[in-house]
């Protein structure tokens, strides 16, 4: 009895007990199976590119002795003059990395791996060279689709979900580094959804898995084989691996490739919004509470965004049923979505939610064009004389006249308040604000004057919120957001 019970004790303690095996705190027990299946659908890509620069032959050598006079004088001299001024060219190679994501020979690649090339060679594991052709290429992703003719099918290789990629997953890059040849690094996704300010819809997995040049355009793997990623980019102030690399999700990039592959040019959705970051001062001003959305600065006449009702001021909370959790998810999941396609959406405006339907139109280039400056006023201008001091503000500011909106280049169509004068150690200064702005709303209500203005001001102090202001720039549309009781830090 008394050994059942010890053996009793020993099974209880043994479950209970905290895991503390190699086996729990080590990774896979190797990559090689895996490395082995995946490597034959992974390329290495050469490119050449021509580049001409001017030559420079110099003057005739100095040992080189011809009479004064003498004919020869005269052609060696034109001769090396037409040799100093012609364009030489020559050839420039770069590699980059690619796979293969169907037997006829489809490969997935970056677009700066082949962007300006005159030749692009795909060389497969076996050593194989095919010449490729440029199907589609997408510099706003950085992706590119390549073709190549073979005689027998080619290995390839699945895409998977990176959605469901978790940060300390398990993964594996292959690629061409420095162009040594097929190369397997292994790593964890170390974050999700890193904007490096490489463009408008960065959402990138990072990873700590060794990526160096030459790996740009290869494929990150999970665990099952599929391909998660697209190795892009990485950080580094030396130029090689220090464990910070940038794959585009396949999420993203499978979308690009297929539309790339069956039309040769992407089609995105568009909603005709200017769009701006919901800080905590604007969520405030808004009765907003949480900072979240993307705030509506501006809407295009005539676009999706107008026809469906949204305004300048609404925060748009949920896109196509997904909400919207800050500002610079939105223009990725509009991106997405199909062009003509109806969508619902829901809007915070003045204190309300509000749902609304939209078909969604196609982006141009004129619509993808960022035309916005930065305007410095001219604060030596004299003010005008009926400019009024705001002083809990910091500025000056004046009804618009004509003589005003020709001063500051203000169209007949904008209505509001100019501003004449900005006091550098004011709110306004902090927030940005410059001469020649014109406030068109405060706290959303219209301005017309500067008692309004000023009125507004008062309102805000007194219920303890945030001034929230709706200011023009050169046709640049604004939302800025005052705080009383902040001081500036020095």
């Amino acid at each position: 009895m008394k050994n059942a019970l010890k053996i009793l004790l020993a099974v209880v303690f043994a479950l209970a007990a905290p895991i503390t095996s190699a086996e729990a705190h080590s990774g896979p027990a190797g990559f090689a199976d895996l490395a082995e299946k995946l490597l034959p659908a992974v390329v290495n890509i050469s490119t050449t590119q021509t580049i001409a620069a001017d030559g420079d032959m110099g003057d005739i050598p100095p040992d080189l002795q011809l009479p004064p006079g003498s004919p020869f004088e005269q052609f060696f001299h034109d001769f090396m003059e037409k040799q100093k001024n012609a364009p030489h060219k020559h050839k420039a190679t770069a590699l980059g990395s690619g796979f293969i994501i169907d037997p006829s020979g489809y490969i997935v690649t970056n677009n700066h791996v082949i962007q300006d090339a005159d030749e692009i060679t795909v060389i497969l594991q076996d050593d194989t060279n095919l010449t490729a052709t440029v199907v589609g290429k997408d510099k706003k992703t950085d992706l590119a689709i390549l073709k190549v003719n073979s005689k027998h099918p080619l290995p390839a290789v699945s895409w998977g979900d990176s959605d469901k990629a978790r940060v300390g997953d398990w993964i594996v890059a292959i690629g061409d580094p420095y162009g040594l040849g097929g190369t397997v690094t292994a790593g964890i996704i170390s974050a999700r959804s890193r904007d490096i300010q490489s463009g408008p819809y960065d959402e990138y997995l990072q990873t700590d898995a060794p990526i160096n040049r030459g790996n740009s355009g290869g494929p990150m793997f999970n665990m099952d084989g599929e391909v998660i990623g697209v190795n892009t980019a990485i950080f580094s102030p030396s130029g090689g691996s220090i464990g910070i690399g940038f794959a585009i999700p396949a999420s993203l990039a499978k979308n690009i490739t297929d539309q790339l592959r069956d039309h040769g040019h992407i089609r995105r959705g568009w909603l005709g919004v200017h769009i701006q970051t919901v800080t905590q001062d604007i969520a405030d001003g808004l009765g907003l509470g949480t900072p979240k959305g993307a705030l509506v600065s501006s809407v295009a006449p005539d676009g999706p965004a107008a026809k469906a009702g949204i305004q300048a001021g609404d925060v748009i909370l949920t896109f196509d049923g997904k909400d919207v959790p800050e500002m610079r998810r939105l223009p990725l999941m509009v991106a997405e979505t199909d062009v003509d396609k109806t969508v619902s959406a829901t809007v915070f405006r003045k204190g309300e939610k509000i749902d609304v339907k939209l078909k969604v139109g196609e982006l141009q280039a004129k619509d993808e064009a960022d035309d916005q400056e930065d305007q410095t006023g001219d604060e030596s201008a004299p003010v005008a004389a009926n400019a009024e001091k705001i002083e809990d503000v910091g500025i000056s500011a004046a009804p618009l006249s004509d003589a005003l909106r020709t001063r500051y280049d203000v169209k007949k169509d904008v209505k509001g308040v100019v501003v004449t004068k900005v006091n550098p150690d004011g709110l306004a200064a902090d927030q940005g604000l410059e001469v020649g702005d014109v406030i068109s709303e405060a706290s959303q209500q219209e301005i017309k004057a500067p008692k309004d203005l000023i009125d507004q001001v008062k309102q805000a102090k007194k219920d303890g919120k945030p001034l929230l202001l709706l200011v023009n720039r050169k046709d640049d549309l604004r939302f800025v957001a005052v705080t009383f009781g902040k001081k500036k830090e020095k």
